[in-house]
């Protein structure tokens, strides 16, 4: 009896760790409980080998997705790739001698019993039977059992066996009954059998793994060695990779002390890139400078240069575009400005306009003198035209901490300036409101007397030889040419690439 289901076409499910498996049935054997497929096929792909053969043990589901009917003629190795593709339940057997054929609907499956009550409507999958292949119950219901006799084989709850009406026969629908023709379309619109439905999701992992993609290249490779496709290097040679920063053409060994200074450095810094920025005493600034106005980069230019610098570095501590956009209009920053009655206080004036131009709440502080220099009178015209607020008591600062306090209180001649009275006072608000400190062009003596203990501190052209106290050091371009650097016995390198204010490190 087991060879009436040799060519049977067979969906076997050994659960997840061999996967599924169909194919043509080659033999089956009732003694050592075995079932051998042809030319099978593992979760979709073809198998290498021609057979396989499963023992009762290792099966968890069988279906069976085709059964051949006594005319057909293809051979139990005759099965084309298409077929398996197909994941169908029934079977449509060859046409009658005389043209006419009956169709049956029956499921065939072979799934675990399942307690919900399903309907048996004719709206299944057809099954084209011919007359002289039409079979009766007891001969269908002998075969399912000699194939379903080990302990591996399961059948469906409803499969033909446990069928109380013929194959062929049809259930007539009842006519002139309210509850049959309400039957009638509730099996119209849900009489689809849920054994149509999918019980496995398609396995992507186990497909993608059957992929090997390191053998695939080396294939590639090798036919590329052997055909001579590459047309660059030698085929042993492995191409250079660069990132999208480097640079594909060969250069020059990259020179990292651009700037020497005629005297020896007290202090050197360095350039994120590397380069060696060192420092200058302040006399030698300071003829830097003179030299720079004398070509004519005068103090208004240098002024103007420091300002932008300090406030686009001062917007970008107060949180940059974070911060400062339409919809933070009720978070405006609030920046101290503390200036002396000097060049550096007109420096810190120039830096609190540009804020106050970037809808920052600006509070100028300047005492009270008789006598202004032009520069700060100049300043101070412009800053009033700003919504900046100026004062010139202690008593007027915020009480409240504010964002940024930029510190232009000191100088490098008029030392006198820290014995008055208002000088210490400003000093004592700074260190009580407890706002991180910018200091912009600190003097070296700042770091020998007390002062206003600097987080940032932004150095002009060159840097000085700062202390600790100054934080940590920026440099900013003020736009001296490099041939005023030569005149002054500097041999200069730009070192600020594509920016004007940029970190130096200590080395």
């Amino acid at each position: 009896m087991a060879t009436d289901w040799l060519g049977s076409i067979v969906s076997i499910n050994c659960g997840e760790s061999l996967g599924v498996y169909q194919g043509r049935v080659s033999a089956v054997d009732q003694v050592s409980q075995t079932i051998s497929l042809t030319r099978p096929f593992h979760n979709g792909v073809k198998c290498l080998v021609p057979e396989v053969t499963f023992r009762a043990g290792d099966i968890t589901e069988l279906k069976i997705l085709e059964i051949p009917g006594p005319g057909d003629s293809r051979q139990c190795g005759d099965l084309p790739p298409t077929e398996m593709g197909i994941p169908g339940v029934g079977c449509q057997v060859g046409p009658s001698q005389n043209g006419t054929g009956k169709v049956l609907k029956k499921p065939i499956s072979s799934s675990a019993p399942q307690n919900i009550p399903r309907r048996t409507d004719v709206k299944n999958q057809d099954i084209i039977i011919s007359p002289q292949q039409q079979c009766s119950k007891s001969y269908m219901d002998r075969h399912v059992e000699t194939l379903t006799q080990s302990k591996g084989f399961r059948r469906r709850h409803n499969s033909w066996s446990s069928s109380s009406r013929h194959p062929n026969q049809v259930t007539p629908k009842k006519s002139g009954l309210k509850n049959g023709q309400m039957k009638s379309k509730d099996d119209e619109c849900f009489g689809d059998d849920i054994d149509e439905i999918p019980d496995t999701d398609f396995d992507f992992e186990g497909n993608l793994a059957l992929f090997d993609k390191a053998a695939v290249f080396e294939e590639i490779e090798t036919y590329e060695r052997r055909s001579g496709t590459r047309s660059r290097g030698t085929p042993n040679e492995k191409p250079a990779r660069y990132r999208h920063d480097e640079n594909i053409l060969e250069s020059e060994p990259i020179v990292y002390r651009r700037i020497v200074v005629p005297q020896n450095a007290n202090k050197e810094f360095c350039t994120d890139s590397g380069l060696v920025v060192p420092s200058v005493s302040y006399e030698l600034h300071k003829k830097l400078l003179s030299v720079a106005e004398k070509h004519g980069l005068t103090l208004e230019r240098r002024l103007e240069m420091t300002g932008v610098c300090a406030s686009q570095m001062a917007l970008s501590l107060l949180g940059g575009p974070n911060r400062l956009n339409p919809k933070n209009v009720h978070q405006r920053p609030t920046v101290a400005l503390l200036c002396g009655p000097h060049v550096k206080g007109a420096q810190g004036i120039s830096c609190g306009r540009h804020l106050s131009n970037h809808d920052v709440h600006v509070i100028l502080f300047l005492p009270n003198f008789v006598k202004m220099l032009e520069s700060i009178t100049n300043e101070l015209n412009l800053f009033s035209k700003t919504q900046g607020q100026q004062v010139s008591s202690v008593r007027d600062l915020p009480d409240t901490p504010v964002d940024l306090v930029i510190n232009c209180l000191d100088c490098h001649e008029n030392a006198f300036l820290r014995d008055q009275p208002w000088y210490k006072a400003v000093v004592d608000w700074a260190n009580q409101n407890r706002a991180p400190v910018l200091s912009i062009d600190p003097p070296i003596n700042e770091m020998e007397q007390q002062g206003i203990d600097a987080k940032w501190s932004l150095a002009l052209g060159l840097p000085l030889p700062l202390g600790e106290r100054a934080g940590r050091v920026y440099l900013c371009d003020i736009g001296i040419p490099q041939k005023v650097f030569q005149e002054v016995g500097i041999n200069y390198h730009s070192p600020f690439g594509c920016k004007f204010v940029i970190p130096l490190h200590s080395t």
